[in-house]
């Protein structure tokens, strides 16, 4: 997401021609972009986009379970060691 948006900056700052960004090439500006499509190619193959949505997942599963406990008048904290 980040190479999205200094892809954009670069972009907005191009089009203004402000300082030394309006004399950039194209290339230099639209670079990020090309670099957020290789991350997210890398990141979909090696399937680190993938554990990170099911642990988002299990995240909100063990919170909910605990706001679940809590509301029934059980510490889910005190059976932990």
């Amino acid at each position: 997401m980040g190479f999205v948006v200094i892809g954009a900056l670069l972009i907005a700052l191009k089009l203004l021609g402000f300082g030394p960004f309006g004399a950039l090439s194209w290339w230099w500006v639209l670079s990020p972009f090309a670099l957020a499509i290789a991350w997210w190619t890398w990141s979909d193959a090696s399937g680190l986009s993938a554990k990170k949505a099911m642990q988002r997942v299990e995240d909100r599963k063990t919170r909910r379970r605990e706001e679940q406990m809590v509301k029934l008048g059980i510490d889910p904290k005190k059976g932990k060691k």
